[in-house]
């Protein structure tokens, strides 16, 4: 049976990640950890050298429309949608709030917390249920996976994160992009695996997106994430292959996972929630051997599992005894 989970988050801005807080308990260099704790494919892209001027030049016209060509294509925005690229998902949901013209938003939990902590920022009333104006979708959701439909679109404005959803993408929501009143959010760390590049994409109408750009500034993104974005979503047959793979490996963490006494019951090809008897037990186990999982403030029995990279598994199944 599934754990209970609170309408109130009550502990905003909790992230997986956090290995230096890992080692102050639990000792180690960082190269000794095995960070399960997000999302994050670990085999990313592979980075080419990259031409000197996309460090010592500001960003030109030509690379950011080589980026948002690459991009366009790659999502299959319709005609309708203009797409801005920004430092990072992360920079547009802090911005996100702006956009509204009322002061009370519905995000279901749970969820990934960034969502509701800009709009408290802000000053928005954030409730759970579904009748705001306003309402984020994360589409797949973190932690649990669920997918999901127009009908649960608010009526003066959706967010859809779409973060996670280049695993399924044809699942997307992006073809709706095109009207008023709808946002989609697309992270490039997570399925590309290269989230220190911070990159990150909102789609949505023109006037919502011209407001977003004036928001950001110019420049808002490096020339190196420029320049491997635009590589990157040009490359179709690494994004293939690349969920082929996750595909597998999720299955292959499943069948590590579950004999130990880990019930799945839900997630993604990126990461898997799993429902355990003591969640703070199973992380403390983990980090024993230097592998570091997440726990959530609204859950005892949750337990959240990236993928480990192909070095890994091993020692994930040593730790699992």
């Amino acid at each position: 049976m599934q754990a209970d989970v609170p309408k109130s988050l009550t502990t905003p801005r909790d992230h997986g990640g956090g290995i230096d807080g890992a080692r102050a308990v639990y000792g180690g260099e960082r190269a000794d950890w095995l960070d399960l704790s997000t999302g994050i494919n670990p085999v990313p892209y592979p980075i080419p050298p990259l031409p000197k001027d996309a460090w010592t030049a500001l960003p030109d016209a030509g690379s950011q429309d080589r980026l948002i060509t690459a991009a366009r294509a790659f999502w299959n925005v319709p005609d309708g949608a203009q797409i801005l690229a920004a430092p990072g998902a992360s920079a547009l949901i802090a911005r996100i709030p702006a956009l509204g013209r009322t002061s009370r938003v519905a995000i279901p939990e749970p969820t990934y917390n960034e969502h509701a902590a800009a709009f408290r920022a802000s000053g928005w009333t954030v409730e759970t249920e579904c009748n705001a104006p306003v309402r984020v979708l994360v589409h797949p959701n973190n932690p649990d996976g669920k997918l999901w439909e127009p009908t649960d679109f608010g009526d003066e404005m959706t967010i859809i994160d779409e973060s996670f959803c280049d695993i399924c993408p044809d699942r997307s929501l992006v073809d709706l992009a095109g009207r008023e009143n709808v946002v989609i959010l697309k992270s490039f760390g997570k399925f590309w695996g290269l989230a220190g590049l911070r990159l990150g994409f909102a789609i949505g109408a023109d006037a919502t997106m011209s407001r977003l750009q004036d928001m950001l500034g110019p420049w808002a993104v490096s020339g190196p994430g420029l320049h491997v974005g635009a590589l990157a979503l040009e490359d179709r047959d690494w994004a293939d292959a690349t969920r082929a793979r996750l595909k597998a490996d999720a299955t292959q963490l499943d069948d590590l996972m579950q004999p130990a006494g880990a019930h799945i019951i839900g997630g993604t090809d990126l990461f898997r929630l799993y429902q355990v008897d003591s969640a703070a037990q199973w992380q403390d186990r983990l980090a024993q051997n230097h592998i570091w999982s997440r726990i959530f403030p609204y859950s005892d029995r949750w337990l959240r599992v990236g993928l480990p990279d192909p070095d890994g598994w091993g020692r994930l199944q040593d730790a699992l005894g």
